[in-house]
């Protein structure tokens, strides 16, 4: 079984806050937790969840960066950008047509895009 990582974009480089959470409608949020709980019960029946979870936003990465010799520690993202990783699942599948039929249950689930691709195998050696 190939394994395959789901990537859950944020939209905007608005980051989410406690305020901006309120604003979201209270049913519209509970259907999608509930949408969300279903995918991952049915990953998890299928055998096919690997792992799963959330990101805190890009305000709160660090990057650690060697390439001036000695490592630093910068309080930033490695690269500013309009949208960002909000979440993830790792899943196995076996082949491209079954992961992209997860990827579909989960977009529906979320109602949003969601990227997936393969992980690269390690060579045998």
């Amino acid at each position: 079984m190939t394994q395959y990582f789901l990537t859950v974009p944020h939209d905007s480089a608005d980051e989410p806050t406690m305020a901006s959470m309120q604003e979201a409608d209270p049913a519209e949020l509970a259907a999608v937790i509930a949408a969300v709980d279903e995918f991952n019960t049915a990953l998890k029946d299928a055998g096919a969840f690997v792992f799963a979870g959330g990101l805190y936003p890009p305000s709160t990465a660090k990057t650690v960066d060697p390439t001036s010799g000695e490592p630093r520690v910068l309080d930033e993202p490695f690269v500013e950008a309009s949208q960002y990783v909000g979440g993830f699942w790792i899943i196995e599948a076996a082949d491209d047509a079954a992961a992209v039929d997860w990827t579909t249950r989960a977009a529906m689930a979320l109602q949003g895009r969601i990227e997936v691709r393969a992980l690269q195998e390690v060579p045998e050696a």
